[in-house]
């Protein structure tokens, strides 16, 4: 897809979400009585908005508990992301921030990206390349792999897990929570908050 068509594409979707948030707000207004209606449209209308601005769609999130110092605790965190539409994003340029209520850390790219393979998406080679202070990607999907080759993902049919292992100091307890706030280039950011739950399972699937 050509720059031309990507931009159409954007306009359409805007034009869409723009009449989607009109409808929202209008059956919001009719049919919620009371102070509900001021936060219903409030929380809808940022929701379509994030989706039509970011180029970068968050399609899952998984976790994984591991025992530390003899506690279950989440320590690494797999986010699938694809683009939006057939653009041009720059992985290198992704910055990510984690914030668990009283420190931030900045996590920048690792320079590493390797296929899902056969590998089991925990147990791939790729997360004993990745520190604390960085994150790599593992591709599910990329046709021309571009993803691997050049840092780019450049089709809406790409798709690569976001591999994000926390130090012991971030490592979430059951009740914990963090947020996970995505800065691509280009697009807005977006920002996941993740609670940890019971750790019955040790993996656990998007909220």
């Amino acid at each position: 897809m050509n720059n031309t068509a990507s931009l159409g594409l954007l306009t359409t979707i805007l034009l869409v979400g723009l009449l989607l948030i009109g409808a929202t707000a209008a059956s919001v207004l009719v049919n919620t009585p009371g102070e509900e209606t001021e936060q219903d449209l409030e929380k809808i209308t940022k929701e379509v908005t994030n989706e039509i601005t970011t180029y970068i769609q968050i399609k899952d999130t998984v976790r994984k508990y591991y025992k530390i110092d003899g506690e279950q605790k989440i320590q690494k965190i797999a986010i699938l992301i694809k683009p939006l539409v057939s653009i041009d994003i720059d992985i290198t340029a992704l910055t990510i921030k984690i914030c668990n209520g009283e420190q931030i850390k900045i996590l920048s790219y690792s320079g590493q990206t390797a296929f899902i393979k056969s590998y089991p998406l925990f147990e791939h080679q790729i997360w004993e390349e990745t520190d604390h202070e960085s994150y790599s990607l593992i591709a599910t999907h990329d046709k021309d792999e571009s993803t691997v080759k050049y840092n780019i993902l450049n089709d809406y049919t790409d798709m690569a897990y976001i591999t994000i292992k926390l130090s012991e100091q971030f490592a979430m307890e059951k009740g914990d929570t963090i947020t996970i706030t995505l800065f691509p280039s280009p697009g807005t950011t977006r920002t996941i908050t993740f609670t940890a739950p019971l750790p019955i399972k040790s993996i656990v699937t998007s909220d």
